[in-house]
């Protein structure tokens, strides 16, 4: 219901903007079917509440996986850039050894908001005759500002990590790949400014270049965007300071190779 609820609201919505006269009757039949479907989302809710489901578990059952992935994926975005301007890097505590990789695609990603605050400023002229239009352009212009900067924002909170037994390495708000320390068979440094796609490879790349090549002894799995699972044995991302990142990583590799086996428990006597 929703998949022919929501593109004809869309369709109307275009429609309306553009200065189409629309029947009284469609635009009611239109606002029933939305309030219908508010209704039917309601009670299944409902229903998968008195069914025991947490309301994550619901909200699962609702709203379709990339959807999900989608809206989480907008909203990350948006506090990122609470975070930005609090300084409140995410997922640091308890951490080994930090290391951010956005300084690199600052000076771009400013380029990009510079031109889209640009590009509003002339389309509020241009529409300035027409109210309508000038507000639906005035909101996308102004989301995409924000959306410019959140995924900037995203890149400079959410720092590559070492943790106690793997490497979490992230880009902005859409890729989160936890990689065990036991599964990484060598870290180099390497500068890369090409990158080919390749199956089992996965290029987290910033300004367009990466520092550090890891490949591993076996797959882990980095997710596409809308979920679907992406297995790799080969990782390329960028930091700041990737000397210091392949530094620590190597150190942590060597510890957990050398460190002693643990010692078992004595027999006990019979």
């Amino acid at each position: 219901m929703a998949y022919a609820v929501l593109p004809a609201e869309l369709v109307l919505a275009v429609c309306l903007v553009g200065g189409v006269r629309i029947p009284a009757a469609v635009l009611a039949v239109a606002e029933a079917l939305v309030m219908a479907l508010l209704l039917a989302e309601v009670i299944v809710w409902t229903r998968l509440r008195r069914r025991g489901l947490s309301r994550r578990e619901a909200a699962a059952e609702l709203v379709p996986e990339a959807v999900a992935r989608l809206i989480g994926h907008e909203l990350r975005l948006m506090a990122s850039l609470g975070r930005w301007v609090a300084r409140r890097p995410h997922g640091v505590a308890g951490a080994r050894a930090v290391f951010p990789h956005a300084r690199d695609q600052a000076a771009m990603m400013y380029g990009f908001a510079f031109v889209c605050v640009v590009e509003t400023v002339g389309m509020s002229y241009l529409l300035a005759d027409l109210p309508v239009a000038h507000a639906v352009v005035l909101v996308l212009d102004v989301y995409t500002v924000l959306f410019v900067l959140g995924l900037h924002a995203a890149s400079a909170t959410r720092p590559h990590l070492l943790l106690g037994d793997a490497l979490r390495l992230r880009q902005a708000a859409h890729v989160d790949v936890r990689v065990p320390l036991e599964r990484i068979a060598a870290v180099r440094r390497e500068t890369l400014f090409t990158h080919e796609r390749a199956e089992g490879e996965l290029n987290l790349a910033v300004g367009s270049q990466t520092s550090v090549t890891i490949e591993l002894n076996a797959p882990v799995d980095a997710p596409r965007l809308l979920g679907a699972p992406r297995p790799v044995r080969l990782v390329r991302c960028h930091a700041d300071d990737p000397t210091a990142l392949v530094r620590a990583v190597e150190e942590a590799l060597t510890r957990a190779r050398t460190a002693p086996s643990p010692v078992p428990d004595p027999p006990r006597p019979a």
